[in-house]
């Protein structure tokens, strides 16, 4: 088995790249092939723009689309695409870590997203949902977020975060991977570290106590429910007697607000 770890930090020495590193040795105790890419260590650049093409369909105005599909049919991705295309087509498992910065992944990862999961090379109109590239692949979210589990519960201060976390799970759905059930680290406050005080360490171990855990049997867990392509009608809306698994994507027109 392989697994590929994408790390979002821009410090080493953080708990997220702690957390990383651990499930790193963890699937590695078990005999797992692991790479791990850390993007601000690879510098890499999270902006998509002209600049990445070298050989582009128009010079004269950038368009994404037309420029990753020209570039994935001719061969000329930019060569840290295509790595790391190349380690997610290797990978059974993809951990995603970060820290959730105003209720959303930094923007590093959002520009991983951007560019390596490309139109025309990783995505097109027949290649996504359960047609994906990635289809019989796994993919976790693994990230901390500052304060308790209870303000992040439905009726939480600072939302239900299994909402919060379905537009990023519902882009690894929509490439074909099946998505587990994030592994959410609560209580981790910025700059927090191993320290002499006990209860922030226990707090720490604990969390990654519960993430080395769940790797353990990660391969036998089932993957969160998404709808796939034969939900939809020819209109692009969700069919009558479709299941509904959000509430992103319902069968009434509004939302019944308390």
């Amino acid at each position: 088995m392989r697994a590929h770890i994408v790390l979002a930090h821009p410090e080493p020495r953080s708990f997220n790249a702690h957390l990383a590193e651990q499930a790193r040795i963890a699937l590695l105790a078990r005999g797992w092939q692991v790479t791990l890419s850390d993007l601000y260590a690879l510098d890499f650049d999270p902006a998509e723009k002209a600049a990445h093409y070298t050989e582009p369909v128009d010079a004269a105005r950038f368009d994404a689309q037309t420029e990753q599909r020209h570039a994935s049919d001719s061969g000329t991705l930019p060569q840290v695409v295509r790595d790391e295309i190349d380690r997610l087509d290797r990978a059974d498992l993809v951990i995603l870590q970060y820290p959730m910065w105003w209720h959303l992944p930094p923007a590093m990862l959002k520009g991983w997203l951007d560019r390596v999961l490309v139109y025309g090379e990783v995505y097109q109109s027949k290649k996504r949902f359960e047609n994906g590239r990635f289809v019989s692949k796994r993919a976790l979210q693994s990230l901390t977020v500052a304060t308790s589990a209870e303000t992040y519960a439905y009726n939480g201060r600072s939302a239900d975060i299994d909402l919060l976390l379905w537009p990023v799970n519902f882009t690894l759905a929509y490439v074909g991977f099946e998505v587990l059930r994030p592994f959410v680290g609560y209580g981790v406050e910025s700059g927090l570290r191993y320290s002499d005080d006990s209860v922030v360490e226990a707090r720490l171990k604990g969390i990654v106590g519960d993430l080395e855990a769940r790797l353990q049997s990660i391969e036998n867990e089932s993957p969160l429910p998404f709808n796939r392509m034969s939900d939809w009608g020819a209109d692009g809306r969700i069919k009558a007697g479709a299941p509904a698994f959000t509430p992103f994507m319902r069968h009434r027109e509004k939302l019944e607000i308390e």
